[in-house]
């Protein structure tokens, strides 16, 4: 078997709030409590663990999804009227990129994490 990522656990306020938030911008399912953990499975087998932990504790990650262009303008739809930025380093608000002839869109859950959806990986689809 070649190394695959299963899962990662994801900090949030709230961990119900927050894969609530990513689901419901992905179209994706959120699954059962598993003890502390609120998963939301991807299409590629990895699973977010959301688990609620003390705000202060927690420290800003960068979550990169790539998407279809369908499921980015359904996306979009959704985030357009809050904050989002077409660059990680947010001098660009209001904005999608158009990188490697794809789009790209960054903005925050409700926990600060740097959130990001892209239609074609950086570097381009592999020949």
């Amino acid at each position: 078997m070649s190394v695959q990522l299963n899962h990662t656990i994801v900090h949030a306020r709230d961990n119900r709030e927050s894969a609530e938030f990513l689901a419901d911008l992905l179209g994706l399912e959120v699954g059962p409590e598993w003890g502390p953990f609120i998963p939301v499975a991807l299409a590629n087998g990895v699973t977010l663990d959301y688990a609620t932990i003390p705000a202060p504790d927690i420290t800003p990650q960068h979550y990169a999804f790539l998407v279809s262009e369908t499921e980015f303008d359904a996306a979009y739809e959704k985030i357009k009227h809050r904050p989002h930025w077409a660059d990680p380093h947010q001098k660009h608000p209001g904005e999608i990129n158009r990188n490697d002839g794809g789009k790209g869109v960054y903005f925050l859950d409700p926990s600060g994490h740097a959130m990001e959806l892209i239609t074609v990986p950086y570097g381009g689809f592999p020949a």
